[in-house]
């Protein structure tokens, strides 16, 4: 049997609330370009948090504002950050409603002035954004996550391949002196024309976090949501390549790296069974990747800057 077969996720639930939705079929008829006028009529009548609409030939993804979110799942986390003495583990309040709104509007925009690959924003008000569409000509993009899975079930050479992918769209955001806000592969697309793009920015770690903590974040999250895939494939080539991708690292990056790998490394004794949960699994399959990947048995990582 595959060993990555065995190993290979179910589709998260959490996950699919980000992947793309049916498109609104009952969508009032306005000229393309129209987008603010689009967002004021089409608003009051949506009520999913987030749905894709058509625009003429255009396909556009329309954002409302709920309500504000609770804070007892930030206090917790808060606990584990100080428990485990890790920074880049404190929670990035998202407070939801309106401020979240024009959260992801000020972030699209200035990751897109940065060059990189992002939804632009069309219109935006107070209660509600909208957003394009990172396809091209008819063509969805394809999530990332569904990318990885498809690709397990090829055999550890195809999914290491996809994985790849992410690292270095990680590091490409990360060239560009930026960072994202939950650098799961759920929120990594591949555009039709081969670029991955990035979605999903309702927080921003830089109003908590300093840039290098942020960037820390993106990788750790990433590997978070990866893991238990790569581990079942080929943990030590993956460790290989994560290396590869962190070389162009600042130093305290790769140090903070380093120092969330021996404070994660007690995580390794996590009890492996589903009944504690996905995210326990998760942490697991992360304590130990990163206690083999910056122990004795993986070379150091470049120190060059």
């Amino acid at each position: 049997m595959n060993p990555v077969r065995r190993g290979m996720r179910v589709q998260a639930r959490k996950g699919l609330a980000s992947a793309p939705a049916p498109l609104e079929s009952s969508t009032p008829m306005l000229e393309p370009g129209d987008y603010a006028e689009f967002l004021r009529t089409t608003l009051p009548q949506q009520h999913k948090a987030v749905a894709s609409h058509r625009l003429g030939s255009e396909r556009v993804w329309l954002k409302k504002a709920g309500p504000p979110h609770g804070k007892l799942g930030y206090h917790l986390m808060a606990a584990v950050a100080g428990l485990l003495r890790l920074e880049v583990l404190t929670p990035v309040p998202n407070p939801g409603g309106e401020a979240s709104i024009a959260t992801e509007a000020r972030r699209l925009r200035a990751l897109g002035a940065a060059g990189l690959r992002v939804p632009a924003v069309l219109a935006q008000q107070p209660d509600g954004l909208l957003i394009s569409d990172l396809g091209e000509s008819g063509r969805p993009p394809v999530v990332l996550q569904e990318r990885l899975d498809h690709a397990a079930a090829a055999g550890p050479v195809a999914l290491l391949s996809a994985w790849r992918e992410g690292l270095a769209a990680i590091a490409t955001v990360h060239a560009h002196g930026a960072y994202l806000s939950q650098a799961f592969d759920r929120n990594l697309v591949l555009c039709p024309d081969g670029v991955i793009g990035y979605i999903d920015f309702e927080d921003d770690p830089g109003e908590t976090l300093a840039l290098a903590e942020c960037q820390v974040r993106d990788w750790l999250s990433y590997l978070h949501s990866t893991a238990m895939l790569v581990r079942a494939a080929s943990p030590q080539a993956a460790g290989a390549h994560w290396h590869a991708a962190l070389a162009d690292a600042s130093d305290e990056v790769r140090e903070r790296l380093a120092l969330a790998a021996r404070r994660m490394r007690w995580l390794r004794h996590l009890p492996a069974g589903r009944r504690w949960g996905r995210d326990t699994q998760r942490s697991r399959a992360v304590a130990r990747l990163l206690a083999r990947w910056y122990g004795h048995g993986m070379p150091a990582p470049p120190t060059t800057h």
